[in-house]
């Protein structure tokens, strides 16, 4: 890893009409060439992502997403690549001609308010017009910043780094740790990680390296063994370790090799607490036992890869899942942002890791399947409840194991009272 991950970086999505400047104050406030500037309307076709360092917030990802105007067929799936933006976008920058406001800026505005995401007005090209004096007097009202620029000859562009500074989410901000806060300083984790036909040729998945690094940062000590070593290296320590972290598809194993008195969890359930709602997913898990034949479960992969052999989305999960509901289901597969705009006919998704994703984007799709009434869960979860091992997966997350016995104490009282 040379470079901050996406998943890590705040997202910044620039929203607007067409040639409005988007492109031009990209480029400003970037210092480089990142997207073609034009006269033409509809220059930027798809969403231009750049990763950059904006201090003092750090690692940041601008999106600069294509006129969400756009007309024509082609201009309707621009449109719809544009809006996905809105799934992950952590702080917005609506541009807008100066002295151009309506119901479409009003329309982005009520988008992402609606998603509780802060949103900079830019009012571009103020060489040209002024905003209008009620508009800004409402916008002062509702505490959303605002600034006038002149994205190509630079102006204003500096008020907007500061505005985008001050304006960050408390959210990003506090965003939940993935591993240090589980093991002390000077204290022990043991990482299991398998090297099977699905691992990277030279190196290590993405979760390992940062579960990995994220305890360094916290002064802890980590331990990385195949799972066939795993006893051996656990004999071998003086005293038990505070944790150790599978890959899920060696769950069973290492949770039969690991001592009761030593907690022991997946890669997959760390990131489901950093990247989502541990507890969420908690609930939705409690939702297999409720599968039967001819339900739909949606398996949804962040990423693309090519499946091979006994791949965890497409071979072992839908097993497991139907081992569990005793036959009958039927599994759809989804991979990057591809999703269904209507989950009514599923009765559970189950998502991966979303080790690539930042947060925002993996909270809008629990937040679309909590609106449509469909349970969600995710691949560390599934496995452990499957395979009987919930309890002792979430023994790490007192909260999320607090979820979990309430839960089956309510199926208890509910079965004996009917």
């Amino acid at each position: 890893m040379k470079t901050t991950p996406k998943g890590l970086r705040l997202h910044i999505g620039l929203f607007g009409r067409r040639n409005v400047g988007k492109s031009s104050l990209l480029n400003r406030l970037t210092r480089q060439q990142v997207s073609i500037v034009s006269e033409v309307a509809g220059t930027t076709t798809d969403p231009v992502e750049k990763p950059m360092e904006l201090l003092p917030i750090g690692p940041v990802l601008f999106i600069d997403t294509a006129g969400v105007d756009d007309r024509g067929t082609l201009g309707e799936i621009r449109v719809e690549r544009s809006r996905q933006v809105f799934d992950r976008t952590d702080l917005a920058l609506i541009v807008a001609e100066s002295g151009c406001w309506g119901r479409f800026e009003e329309g982005i505005l009520a988008e992402l308010d609606s998603r509780g995401t802060p949103a900079v007005v830019v009012f571009n090209k103020a060489d040209l017009a002024e905003p209008d004096h009620e508009l800004v007097r409402r916008l002062e009202e509702r505490k959303i910043p605002h600034v006038r620029t002149v994205a190509s000859a630079g102006e204003g562009v500096l008020e907007v780094r500061r505005l985008l500074i001050e304006s960050v989410p408390e959210e990003f901000l506090r965003t939940p740790p993935l591993v240090a806060d589980l093991v002390p300083p000077g204290e022990l984790a043991v990482l299991v990680v398998p090297i099977d036909l699905e691992a990277p040729k030279g190196r290590l998945i993405l979760p390992q390296v940062q579960t990995i690094r994220d305890l360094l940062d916290g002064d802890a000590c980590a331990m990385v063994v195949k799972e066939s070593r795993l006893r051996d290296a656990l004999d071998r320590l003086r005293r038990p370790p505070a944790l150790v972290v599978t890959d899920s598809q060696a769950f069973l194993q290492v949770a039969a090799e690991t001592p009761p008195g030593i907690k022991m969890t997946s890669f997959s359930i760390l990131l489901a607490r950093q990247k989502g709602d541990l507890a969420e997913f908690v609930r939705g898990a409690m939702a297999i036992d409720s599968l039967g034949s001819g339900d739909r479960v949606l398996i949804a992969e962040a990423c693309t890869h090519h499946p091979i052999g006994d791949d965890i989305g497409r071979v072992k999960i839908p097993r497991w899942l139907t081992q569990h509901a005793g036959g009958g289901l039927h599994f759809d597969h989804v991979q990057g942002r591809d999703f269904p705009g209507d989950l009514q006919s599923y009765r559970l998704v189950v998502h991966c890791g979303a080790c690539m994703w930042n947060r925002r984007e993996v909270l809008s799709r629990i937040d679309r399947c909590r609106q449509a009434g469909v349970p969600i869960c995710n691949y560390g979860v599934t496995i452990a409840y499957t395979l009987g091992i919930f309890a002792r997966a979430l023994e790490p997350f007192p909260e999320a194991l607090d979820v979990y016995r309430e839960a089956v104490k309510f199926c208890l009282f509910k079965s004996n009272r009917f």
